[in-house]
């Protein structure tokens, strides 16, 4: 009998050794993880290119992004939630689609592609597909990654007193090519 509690000691032993032993997962925080930061996007697709200010707030379950003029003025404010996503244009015009990817492509021409950019922008690999390249720096901080057919560059890493959050991101998949620059971040709730 105690020969069995032993084996069964043992066993338990090494398995949960086992699980600490096992690598990190390069898995990202929960998707509800609020942020909000504003920024640059300059995007170039189909011989042509737009650029604007950027706002993007981030809750868990909702997504409120203005695609601005350099006076401020919304030239479209795309909100994204369970249900699908809309996009408000200057001229009042609306569009909804399932998802962002869908409808930046239908009103804006380009893809931003949204569900994987919450993470990216945090120097996270997206969850629910597996990476084809992943390379890090020293500090562990990804700097080059390819998942889902795009290619993203995390350039511009501050100092750790800025929360350590990459600056700028260059995304590209075939022509299609985004560069975002991240000239704030503040916490979500300090927004509201």
């Amino acid at each position: 009998m105690i020969w069995l509690r032993t084996v069964a000691l043992v066993a338990t032993l090494g398995v949960a050794a086992c699980a600490t032993l096992l690598p990190e997962a390069d898995g990202p925080a929960p998707a509800s993880t609020p942020f909000d930061l504003s920024g640059r996007v300059l995007v170039s697709y189909d011989g042509r290119a737009f650029s604007s200010a950027l706002r993007w707030q981030h809750a868990p379950g909702r997504d409120e992004i203005w695609l601005l003029t350099p006076v401020g003025q919304a030239l479209a404010y795309i909100v994204n939630e369970g249900n699908g996503a809309t996009l408000t244009g200057a001229d009042q015009k609306q569009y909804q689609a399932g998802s962002v990817e869908g409808l930046t492509r239908q009103a804006l021409g380009w893809e931003l592609p949204l569900t994987r950019l919450q993470y990216w922008v945090r120097g996270e690999i997206a969850p629910g597909s597996a990476p084809g390249a992943v390379e890090r720096d020293a500090n562990r901080r990804l700097i080059r990654l390819e998942q889902d057919g795009w290619r993203i560059a995390f350039v511009n890493y501050p100092a750790e007193e800025h929360g350590g959050l990459p600056r700028r991101l260059d995304l590209a998949r075939g022509a299609h090519k985004i560069r975002l620059v991240i000239d704030g971040w503040r916490s979500a709730t300090a927004a509201r």
